[in-house]
């Protein structure tokens, strides 16, 4: 790639786009310098920290509550803050990537809040960065309607969904922005050209700058963000606590520190919500060398499973005592196809929407504007007029160390159809990801780089203690390979081949795919969208 932007120390190197000069200003390209500046030395160090205590996992270190941080969890006293304007009633919660026409459907929708998502739904092509900081600023700005060549009409509401923003994980890099050609970490740079370009913005539109935070381990990590949160409210002129960040519980060492992450962000904290996909996915990861972890089809790993209860009761228990919103986990269904289809897909939705609002969750996800209305009659039916159900302090729970592992009660072998479904989901998923594509639908559901990376290590872990034989894997590598190449004869088969061995089938398992594809296969290429 070649140099071309220069503002002092920062260099862009990805091809310039429309109106990307509107993001890409000297002051907001100083602005994340400074950002970098203070914090990239300390990610470092926390990303080696969950090196280190990944090996110690491995090799058979238990999980269990900090004794160091038992005064936090002890203290009856500290609360988090109280709920940001337009953040009291969150009981619908519609996602998705910051892509114009998804973005009008999302905040049409008739839910509280749209997360906009540039991690787990977004294909971090530089074109797809920018251009989604620009579809933030237009949606705030109302400059956000167009009609499309075949003459459909996207028009925003008055009273669109508050906006929250889930930059990339803090693994990430952006190797198209660098410093001192060093590239820059991803949440700094989808955090501070949101946060420079649009919290003015929404402060004056009655809102604020609200975030969610994706895949953190730990206190320590939260506290790095909240230290961003001061420093980039301080160098904005903008008032302590404007800020306000929902954490996603979706990695099994946070699930024992969430009262601990909720105070480090106290006064800039919007709660925590059960992110399942990457949960289920964390826990495969940290324990997938080990026999008694051993998942079966990931369709029959609900939550109701007896490890996944103890999670999400532990949150609504842990938000409440502290004040805190707990949101519920995603549905991913996409209703459509006969009328038997569809009603099937929502009385799905239905049940999994009933049993979160009956635990005393304050709302939930969905990805599609369609599950908008049965997630709403639900949490109407427990909420009524209420904005919530934080006096629900759940002091019956009491979650013991052992039962957030309690994998053995879930065990079983994977079936043949479970391996085929992993492996087509996986391919069809990298495909399209390194298409620019980040949410992507497949067989009834919105498929996003959590589903396609529990899809991957679970093949790993089969494959690492012998419930699934070498052979039969890579045989079904191969049909599932020539039918997506026979399907879509566009597809990037040498690079999804490429892919599937290095981050499914290697004698060591990478933490994460998009570390492989983006680093191999993204950087330099513009989006193309399919």
């Amino acid at each position: 790639m070649t140099t071309l932007v220069t503002t002092g120390r920062v260099q862009v190197l990805g091809v310039p786009g429309d109106r990307h000069e509107e993001v890409l200003t000297p002051e907001a390209l100083d602005f994340i310098a400074r950002l970098d500046a203070a914090f990239a030395a300390r990610r470092f160090d926390l990303l080696t920290e969950r090196r280190r205590r990944s090996a110690l996992l491995r090799g058979g270190t238990p999980l269990d509550f900090s004794r160091a941080t038992k005064p936090i969890r002890k203290d009856p006293d500290w609360r988090v803050a109280r709920p940001a304007p337009g953040l009291t009633d969150r009981r619908v919660e519609i996602t998705g990537p910051p892509q114009r026409s998804m973005a009008v459907n999302a905040l049409n929708s008739g839910a509280q809040v749209w997360m906009a998502d540039f991690e787990d739904a977004t294909s971090p092509t530089w074109e797809n960065i920018v251009q989604g900081q620009l579809t933030l600023i237009d949606a705030i700005d109302r400059r956000i309607d167009f009609t499309t060549t075949s003459g459909k009409e996207y028009r925003l509401t008055d009273r669109p969904a508050t906006i929250m923003v889930r930059p990339r994980g803090w693994h990430l890099t952006e190797k198209h922005l660098v410093i001192d050609e060093r590239p820059v970490p991803a949440a700094l740079i989808d955090f501070g050209l949101y946060f420079f370009h649009c919290a003015r913005r929404q402060i004056d539109a009655g809102s604020g700058p609200y975030f969610y935070l994706p895949k953190l381990e730990n206190r320590y990590e939260a506290r790095l963000w909240n230290d961003v949160f001061l420093l980039a409210q301080d160098l904005l002129d903008t008032p302590r606590g404007t800020i306000r960040a929902t954490v996603l519980i979706e990695t099994i060492t946070a699930a024992f520190e969430m009262e601990e992450i909720l105070y480090e962000l106290r006064e800039h904290s919007a709660g925590l919500n059960a992110g399942r996909w990457d949960y289920l996915f964390s826990l495969i990861k940290n324990f997938a060398h080990r026999p008694d972890f051993v998942l079966p089809d990931r369709s029959t790993v609900t939550m109701t499973a007896p490890f996944l209860r103890a999670y999400t009761e532990l949150l609504v228990r842990t938000c409440h005592k502290r004040g805190a919103h707990a949101i519920g986990a995603m549905a991913a269904q996409i209703p459509g196809g006969s009328p038997e289809a569809v009603e099937a897909a929502l009385a799905k939705v239905r049940l999994d929407k009933e049993r979160e609002a009956e635990d005393g969750f304050d709302g939930s996800w969905v990805a599609h504007p369609g599950l908008v209305p049965v997630c709403r009659t639900v949490f109407d039916d427990v909420l009524g007029d209420r904005p919530h159900q934080l006096e629900r302090t759940r002091d019956d729970v009491h979650v013991t160390a052992e039962e957030l592992v309690a994998v053995r009660r879930t065990a079983g072998r994977p079936t043949p159809e479970g391996v085929r479904d992993n492996i087509a989901v996986t391919l069809r998923y990298y495909d399209a990801w390194l298409n620019g594509q980040g949410a992507v639908a497949l067989n009834g559901l919105m498929e996003d780089a959590a589903t396609a990376e529990i899809a991957r290590v679970q093949i790993w872990q089969w494959l690492k203690h012998r419930t699934v034989d070498r052979e039969t894997v890579e045989r079904l590598f191969e049909e599932e390979l020539a039918t997506l190449g026979a399907t879509y004869p566009w597809a990037r088969l040498d690079q999804v081949r490429d892919l599937f061995e290095r981050t499914a089938l290697a004698k060591e398992l990478p933490a994460f795919f998009t570390t492989e594809a983006y680093a191999r296969h993204l950087v330099g290429r513009p989006a193309v969208q399919a």
